[in-house]
């Protein structure tokens, strides 16, 4: 009776260690991949906005074209949508009633920043490689500084409701720039 119990204690063991154990299983062939300029460190953070492309061509200057090009408009995404995260934000939280006509200057006068700062990007890694096929193949990890982008962003939304009065009154820029970090560290946590 001690040996049924036994086998019964062992196999109750090591069925619940089994079905806690959930293993992904790795296809026979299957090898894991690095790519350059790609990883943690070339994430956006909360202090830089970070995007990696990569560009092929048999022309290896037409290969980094594509590789910043697809960069850049990346970059120029994430940048957008910040930016109209933040003045959606910004309005619903600090200006109370504030129409969607002031919500929408606030955006407008953001996205021309945008496409301001697209010039001012850093390239962080660049790495070239030749495939078999002898094309050129070039990984490119872009950045641009958050408080590069909330600067510009201040400076034109300071010059752009300079005419504007009830903007002028209502613009806080410690408010702005509560909600522009706030927006940075959720992009650092990937939400």
């Amino acid at each position: 009776m001690k040996k049924i119990f036994l086998v019964l204690g062992c196999a109750l063991l090591v069925a619940a260690t089994s079905c806690s154990k959930k293993s992904v299983p790795v296809a026979s062939g299957d090898v894991e991949v690095e790519v350059p300029c790609s990883g943690p460190e070339f994430r956006t953070d909360k202090k830089h906005l970070r995007y990696s492309a990569v560009g092929l061509s048999g022309d290896i200057n037409m290969a980094k074209k594509k590789a910043m090009a697809e960069a850049s408009a990346g970059l120029a995404s994430v940048m957008n949508s910040l930016v109209e995260r933040v003045a959606t934000n910004y309005v619903n939280s600090y200006q109370v009633g504030e129409t969607e006509e002031g919500k929408q200057k606030f955006e407008d006068m953001a996205k021309i920043v945008v496409k301001q700062k697209l010039t001012g990007i850093s390239v962080i890694c660049e790495k070239t490689m030749k495939t078999p096929e002898g094309k050129y193949k070039v990984y490119v990890a872009i950045e641009l500084g958050g408080d590069e982008l909330l600067e510009g962003i201040n400076n034109s939304i300071s010059r752009g409701i300079s005419n504007d009065t009830k903007l002028r009154i209502d613009y806080d820029y410690d408010k702005y720039k509560n909600e522009f970090e706030k927006e940075m560290e959720k992009l650092e946590r990937g939400i």
